[in-house]
């Protein structure tokens, strides 16, 4: 079978058996000298290394069985476009081997090798909460618009989930840099099924690919998630946490970058916003340095600085846009500005009720103000001022 070996089936026996406490089983294969050889040890001492850690049901796991078992599973995998990649082999993302904890392969879905995906290009993550307001939606774009205007073009990972993580994806995609989406379920499974559609995009563009460590058939349940992080911050240089609360899936992330020595970065935001605080803690913690200025932040990650033409204030920015214009039309278009500026993701029905005006002379100036690039407006009609400019 093509791409099939023996050590590339025990490995995969073994992520299997040993999927949340890879620890062990990595410390297995190195004492035996191997993943075949583990399953030429006989049962007597595998129970006796495995008590060390009082982990002896393994031992009664690690049969033949499970190995032809794991060698099924890869004849269907590759005949349905994916592949495993087992622990050090080709294309196994190097910086997980740093970790101590990294899981014993992967599974994996790509139009490229994984060793083109993931051995020409820096990793970041960004992530951050499902609840993204207005205001993390934005900075999301922009910070990844930056990234892609660097010397060094990275990899953007992250977990596929609502709020950031799918900004974070798509965002990648528009600005043409290549994105990773590591899944909390089996290779065969794209959850949230709103993701779908992104997910298999990602699959079939160059350079960007899906990635798990869960057997195919695996279902979202809450615990796999918190193993997922794990994979995402051990491959990712750097984490980026766009927004969270105090506690979420994004600051577990975020701290566990930081376990590993990466770099951690939050972008800061009110104290009086929920979705900001976890952000503001770790920057108070010195575990996260703030985003400011994003072409510095480029540089901070090795990429080299962009070439960015940041916008000037937004207030005199529309004050200049419009200077040629007589002074109430001036007047007018700058109070419907700063009521976005004010309150980003504001509806135009929300500024209506605001300055008490009506919808069509709102609406008016809301059009002009997106067509000159000055504010963004979504489907729903809610507005928020765009805050750089590559």
């Amino acid at each position: 079978m093509e791409n099939f070996n023996e050590g590339r089936a025990c490995l995969c026996a073994l992520n299997r058996i040993f999927g949340f406490e890879p620890k062990i089983g990595r410390g297995l294969v190195e004492a035996f000298g191997g993943a075949a050889a583990v399953f030429n040890v006989p049962h007597n001492e595998l129970f006796d290394y495995l008590s060390q850690f009082a982990r002896t049901r393994y031992a009664s796991l690690i049969t033949g069985s499970a190995f032809e078992s794991a060698s099924i599973e890869l004849e269907r995998l590759y005949a349905a476009g994916c592949r495993f990649i087992g622990l050090g082999e080709p294309g196994y993302p190097k910086a997980l081997l740093e970790c101590e904890d990294p899981p014993l392969g992967l599974y994996y879905k790509g139009s490229l090798p994984p060793e083109e995906v993931f051995d020409k290009r820096p990793q970041i993550a960004v992530v951050g909460t499902r609840n993204l307001s207005y205001y993390g939606r934005d900075w999301c774009r922009n910070i990844i618009e930056a990234l892609s205007k660097a010397k060094i073009k990275p990899m953007i990972i992250s977990g596929l989930a609502l709020g950031v993580d799918i900004t974070a994806h798509k965002a990648a995609l528009d600005f043409g840099l290549p994105t990773t989406g590591v899944m909390a379920t089996g290779i065969d499974l794209l959850y949230p099924p709103q993701n779908e559609t992104v997910g298999k995009l990602m699959a079939r563009t160059p350079g960007s690919a899906l990635l798990t460590d869960y057997p195919p058939g695996t279902e979202a349940v809450r615990i796999n998630f918190l193993r997922r992080n794990r994979i995402i911050a051990g491959m990712s240089s750097a984490t980026i946490l766009v927004e969270s609360k105090i506690k979420g899936g994004g600051m577990m992330t975020a701290r566990l970058a930081n376990s590993y020595d990466r770099d951690v970065y939050a972008l800061p935001g009110r104290i009086d916003d929920p979705l900001s605080q976890g952000c503001n803690l770790l920057i108070r913690e010195n575990i996260a340095e703030p985003v400011g200025d994003l072409a510095d932040l480029a540089d901070k990650l090795g990429l080299g600085r962009p070439a960015m033409s940041l916008r000037p204030d937004f207030r005199s920015e529309v004050e200049t846009c419009y200077s040629s214009l007589d002074e109430n039309a001036r007047r007018d278009i700058l109070k419907v500005a700063m009521a976005v500026k004010a309150r980003r993701g504001i509806s135009v029905d929300e500024i209506c009720a605001l300055l008490g005006w009506t919808f069509s002379r709102v609406s008016r100036i809301v059009n002009t103000l997106e067509c000159d690039g000055l504010i963004s407006v979504d489907l729903l009609q809610h507005c928020s001022p765009r805050v750089a400019k590559a």
